[in-house]
């Protein structure tokens, strides 16, 4: 079966055959190489079709952008969900300096950071919250690379609430199964970024129809994540390189995280007073060896 082309790919592949000869040359080159074009300049992408860079800015402005900077974020952000792994390997190779990885990564990181600030919706954010706050029952679920920020979500609101459920997903009837008690009253947290995982959608179409509330954390508003929510906090994530960087949606994570315990102060206060003695009991940390050498000698 071919591979599902994208929205703008579709656009491109409709309006080639009423096009310019030069248009036609760009909308070639894009429909082959669009895995590696999405991360080109313009002018590059005009040597590569043999056309001029002013013929490549056109050719974006004509299919209705501002620019050719908003007709490459478009198609890249297009491409995200449907890149192979090794396409997303080769494609970061466009992206990241291979001289200093370090800085480029980070530097990448920095401009999503920067983005989520920008663009978080803080009405979205403070209706999500409350839903929390009123949930008779919270579930929690997100798959491979998903699962480290689901399992960081649950670690934490676990001691804010008690009524969470960290869903494990090592099969797909195992999901179902941890969420069919799921009800009126009940809020499902669903993350999930590029390539979207499927057992998430059908999980969160699931508890919407057994009357639970949805809470999605991922990247877009036009996507089946975003469709199946009642309630969406959007942060970037790049899914250019077969690493995925989550670094923003962790920190809106960590927002939502410090701002329920604020809400709940008094219960997380009391919550950390019972496991501090616990702690001590059963010596979970190790103490500062001063703070350890003074409490010896208490006891001698």
């Amino acid at each position: 079966m071919e591979e599902r082309r994208t929205d703008l790919i579709g656009t491109i592949e409709s309006r080639m055959p009423g096009m310019s000869k030069g248009h036609r040359a760009i909308s070639r080159y894009l429909l082959d190489h669009y895995e590696r074009a999405a991360y080109m300049t313009a002018a590059r992408i005009g040597e590569e079709a043999g056309v001029s860079e002013s013929t490549v800015v056109r050719f974006a402005m004509e299919l209705g952008y501002e620019g050719y900077p908003h007709f490459q974020h478009t198609l890249q952000e297009d491409l995200k969900g449907r890149l192979t792994a090794v396409q997303r390997l080769n494609a970061s190779v466009m992206v990241a300096d291979e001289a200093d990885v370090l800085h480029s990564v980070i530097q990448s990181d920095l401009e999503k950071l920067k983005t989520v600030h920008e663009t978080v919706d803080a009405a979205a954010f403070d209706r999500a919250l409350q839903m929390l706050l009123d949930a008779r029952r919270i579930y929690i679920l997100g798959v491979r690379s998903s699962a480290p920020l689901a399992a960081f979500l649950g670690f934490y609101f676990n001691l804010v609430f008690d009524n969470v459920r960290l869903v494990h997903t090592t099969s797909v009837s195992e999901m179902f199964e941890q969420i069919l008690s799921a009800g009126p009253g009940d809020v499902v947290v669903a993350i999930s970024f590029p390539r979207y995982s499927k057992r998430t959608v059908r999980a969160m179409a699931f508890a919407r129809s057994s009357g639970a509330s949805v809470v999605a954390i991922t990247d877009k508003p036009d996507t089946s994540v975003a469709r199946n929510a009642d309630c969406c906090l959007l942060a970037p994530s790049d899914m250019a390189s077969f690493v995925d960087s989550l670094v923003a949606p962790l920190s809106l994570i960590n927002a939502l995280i410090v701002a329920a315990g604020l809400k709940r102060r008094e219960h997380v206060a009391s919550t950390f007073e019972r496991l501090e003695r616990i702690w001590d009991e059963y010596q979970v940390y190790e103490k500062d060896d001063d703070a350890a050498l003074s409490e010896r000698r208490g006891t001698d």
